[in-house]
């Protein structure tokens, strides 16, 4: 079934949307759980909730692209479960590593002078300005919180190949922030 009738499922309050949505996108978000959290119950938790928070967003919110707006509800409810649950330690998750590779490019939120709207447009463009190899690299590691191995594996490069193009786009994301007023 297309997204779009998937959605318009969702308008008319089918409960066909939930079971149709979880065919078509249950591995991806799923799996985007599962990296972040390293631990299946709880990845299929935040999946099964990823479907609630779809079923009460949509009405009103008629999402452009289904797998994105589920992957991002996916993301955010791993991360905060992952934000719960490690208050205190650090686990085997790649999500403190990603936030520690972020800090050296990503302005502080209390720091920032910046709308979040403005820092989106800033870091769409920054990401529209790398290659495609490249940014597609930088969605596995920063999005979807693949490890280095993983991304290496599933594109069949080396992991330092993997790493110097992550650091390259970090580098070039932090001169289009700093070029549009954006202070580190």
């Amino acid at each position: 079934m297309d997204d779009g009738a998937i959605i318009d499922l969702y308008w008319k309050r089918s409960e066909r949307a939930v079971t149709e949505t979880k065919n078509k996108y249950g591995r991806l978000c799923r799996g985007i759980a599962m990296r972040i959290l390293r631990n299946m119950e709880d990845a299929e938790e935040c999946e099964q909730d990823t479907y609630l928070r779809a079923w009460n967003s949509i009405p009103p919110k008629r999402p452009d692209i289904l797998s994105a707006y589920l992957g991002r509800i996916a993301r955010n409810l791993s991360l905060d479960r992952y934000d719960r649950e490690h208050a205190e330690k650090r686990g085997k998750s790649q999500i403190p590593l990603v936030l520690e590779e972020l800090e050296e490019c990503i302005p502080d939120e209390n720091a920032r002078e910046i709308s979040d709207m403005e820092l989106r447009e800033v870091l769409n463009q920054a990401l529209a300005s790398l290659t495609e190899e490249a940014r597609g690299m930088f969605v596995r590691r920063y999005f979807l919180g693949s490890s280095i191995r993983e991304i290496a594996e599933e594109l069949g490069f080396k992991e330092s190949r993997v790493k110097m193009s992550l650091l390259r786009s970090r580098n070039s994301l932090r001169k289009v922030l700093e070029r549009e007023g954006v202070t580190v």
